[in-house]
């Protein structure tokens, strides 16, 4: 049975090797977590003039740069004047050049959404009427290609390596601290570390080039470098490798002071390593919650520690799962893996089951949003699936208890059995000492004039009896090892939680893989919300028809009080709906006043009024977003204008909403 120590531990390397490939293989470009939500021109329009600018509305808040927004005309000219500008909010907004001749307009844009992943896509809209055009308006690849492949094996391996930190180091301190001598686990814990480094290193390296154009050459620009640092990602990547520099005083402390203590003193010193620990342990979980999923959307506040104790969570369970696998394979025949240790660590890992539960629970309700997301959304869908392989490995578990309930500690026999060959190998020793003394003894007394070369040749003999005797020390040695060993393995309950044990980590490792990708994929409740609104970063949607537009006349009384107010309502249906409002001066031209705002009412049913505040685009220009209709009818769209600090008016029309 020992000779299939290794075969099995290379079976489990490969799995997790071969697992990760395939998972982040499969994935492909990271998917958008913020999808855009709106547009003006909208997608498909066909508008009478050209417009002054572009406006582009996201789910989420977005970063941009100067070339993230491109306007194309049918040759694939850029018509684009200038940068994005906007708020640094969810819209932005791009202008064009004057007069602008008819046809159909491509607009392309990638940006980094607030979670970190890049977001793409492309879309048309026609001025006049729609014509042929040299531009394609599919939505062009982020976050994919070789560095996109790259980084998500990054990704991968710094999560992994965070779970072999934290809990190996947790295994060692909560479950077993003798095996804070054992060279083996010390590996185990170290090479995590090593891992996290390693990982963390390569993705702000690859960041600059994963977020942009996506070229091997981009990875060694240090301008790019420069401007990685200076976002939220770039931050916590920093962060992440200065919690590592403690982390490696702790893991110093860990595996030097802390091993070389007596039992007593090694109590006082748990405490402080235990607070110490999982310190370090949450800011490290904390540089993924500020930067990904949990640090935008709904509940940021408490998502962003629910994530923290999620992921100690998973790291305790798998980390230390792993490291009791390492522990069991191949720790050292003399120092097992006592059964106290192994019931320790059920404990803690059913504690990290429930943590999990709990975080999961709230964490599945935050991003899917509904029921039908789990099944019409690839995030529900991979959530699903992390569901089923967290109820295996839960039902693994619950065997590996049951064996371990059955364990009989072969401890005590090793350490009789150890104490009684070293008992036997001191008489053998005594009796050779003894023999050897007599010999000599009988030489000496042969010859008193030769005594001095008799006792040269005495200690020549001796001497080139050493080696052997060395040689012999190494065999028993060997013999007594594989004794050990053998009596160690010879527990058919051992036997079948090292077997249970394995299982558990072969499905730990496809979980993981899973969970990796599931954060590169956009949350159910984007998802939807982006389809309720009409729009999907990556296909073009159909031109609605039901738009409404009422021009509105309106006077405040005071100077440069009058003009004319716009409002557009698409798809003026029932749900969600897109809000535009222009102002324009006597002159017709746009013009910025201090305050708009709009309320709908249907007197018929006594529904509202409903208050919609937009968001100023630009100059002239308010756009609101998902601007709920609760029923069909006929709507009053009241605006308030506000010209001065005492000038104000509000005018009114109504619209039937169908």
């Amino acid at each position: 049975m020992t000779q299939t120590t290794a075969p099995r531990v290379r079976t489990l390397v490969l799995l997790f090797l071969a697992a990760a490939c395939a998972l982040l293989a499969g994935a492909g470009p990271a998917s958008a977590h913020a999808a855009l939500t709106g547009s003006d021109p909208r997608q498909g329009a066909v508008v009478d003039r050209a417009p002054a600018q572009v406006s582009l509305t996201f789910s989420e808040s977005v970063s941009m740069d100067d070339d993230s927004v491109r306007v194309l005309d049918p040759k694939g000219k850029r018509v684009d004047d200038g940068g994005p500008a906007g708020t640094g909010g969810t819209t932005y907004g791009v202008k064009l050049h004057a007069g602008l001749p008819d046809g159909t307009y491509t607009v392309t844009y990638q940006v980094v959404s607030a979670d970190s992943h890049p977001v793409a896509g492309a879309y048309t809209f026609s001025v006049g009427a729609p014509s042929e055009t040299s531009v394609s308006a599919t939505a062009q690849a982020a976050g994919g290609g070789f560095i996109g492949g790259l980084y998500g094996v990054g990704r991968y391996v710094s999560y992994a390596g965070f779970a072999v930190l934290v809990g190996g180091a947790a295994f060692v301190l909560a479950c077993w601290p003798r095996g804070a001598g054992v060279r083996v686990v010390q590996r185990f814990v170290v090479s995590g570390w090593l891992a996290l480094t390693a990982a963390t290193l390569l993705l702000l390296l690859l960041r600059g080039s994963y977020t942009g154009s996506g070229k091997v050459a981009d990875v060694f620009d240090l301008g790019l470098l420069g401007e990685v640092l200076q976002t939220k990602t770039g931050a916590a990547l920093v962060s992440r490798l200065l919690l590592l520099a403690a982390a490696a005083l702790f893991v110093a402390v860990l595996f030097g002071a802390y091993d070389k203590r007596e039992d007593e003193e090694r109590r006082d010193l748990t405490f402080g390593l235990a607070v110490g620990g999982t310190v370090v342990a949450a800011g490290l979980a904390a540089t993924w919650a500020m930067s990904e999923h949990a640090s935008v959307g709904l509940q940021a506040g408490l998502a962003m520690p629910v994530d923290v104790v999620h992921l100690i969570a998973v790291a305790t369970w798998f980390g230390g799962l792993a490291a009791l696998l390492v522990a069991l394979y191949r720790g050292p025949a003399d120092t097992p893996v006592p059964t106290d240790a192994v019931r320790r660590f059920s404990a803690v890992a059913f504690g990290s089951v429930v943590a999990l539960v709990v975080t999961g629970t709230y964490q599945s309700w935050r991003q899917l949003g509904s029921w039908t997301a789990f099944t019409d959304t690839r995030y529900g869908q991979l959530l699903l699936a992390k569901i089923a392989l967290v109820a295996v490995l839960v039902g693994i578990a619950y065997f590996s208890r049951r064996w371990t309930a059955r364990l009989a500690d072969t401890a005590a026999v090793v350490v009789r059995q150890r104490g009684k060959a070293r008992g036997e190998r001191e008489k053998a020793g005594a009796k050779a000492s003894r023999g050897s003394k007599g010999s000599g003894n009988a030489k000496g007394t042969g010859a008193s004039k030769g005594s001095g070369n008799a006792k040269g040749s005495g200690n020549a003999k001796g001497s080139g009896g050493s080696p052997r005797a060395a040689q012999l020390a190494r065999q028993r040695a060997a013999v007594d090892a594989a004794r050990q060993k053998r009596q160690r393995d010879a527990d058919p309950h051992r036997f079948a939680l090292r077997r249970s044990v394995l299982a558990e980590a072969g499905v730990a490792v496809i979980l993981l893989a899973v969970t990796t990708v599931l954060t590169q994929t956009e949350p159910g409740r984007t998802q939807e919300e982006a389809t309720a609104a009409g729009a999907s970063s990556t296909a073009p949607s159909t031109p609605s028809t039901g738009a409404v537009t009422l021009d509105m006349p309106f006077d405040t009384g005071g100077q440069d009080g009058k003009g004319l107010v716009r409002v557009e309502l698409d798809p003026a249906r029932v749900g969600a709906n897109d809000l535009h409002l222009y102002v324009e001066g006597p002159d017709g031209t746009a013009v910025d006043v201090p305050e708009v705002k709009v309320a709908l009412t249907q007197e018929a049913k006594d529904i509202g009024p409903l208050p919609v505040a937009p968001d100023h685009i630009t100059t002239g220009h308010w756009s609101a977003s998902g601007v709920q209709i609760p029923v069909a009818g006929d709507w009053e769209v009241a605006v308030t204008v506000r010209t001065s600090d005492i000038d104000q008016v509000t005018v009114s029309k109504n619209a039937q909403i169908g």
